[in-house]
């Protein structure tokens, strides 16, 4: 099992932070080219992203869910 995919945080317009995989970034690039989005990344596990997602929520940059 060495298939290993990328995770990143993406900021949305409610300022509500969600954790995609890289295949949803690559996908959303042509459809969303909002420039005041962000994101974060990559991530080598979900477990990671969600850890500094809780971390940007805590320093004031995502809204908790």
């Amino acid at each position: 099992m060495t298939h290993s995919e990328a995770w990143y945080i993406v900021k949305r317009p409610d300022g509500h932070c969600e954790i995609v995989p890289e295949a949803a970034i690559a996908s959303s690039a042509n459809s969303e080219s909002n420039p005041d989005s962000q994101q974060w990344g990559p991530f080598e596990s979900q477990q990671a992203a969600i850890a500094r997602r809780v971390g940007l929520i805590r320093a004031g940059k995502c809204q908790p869910a």
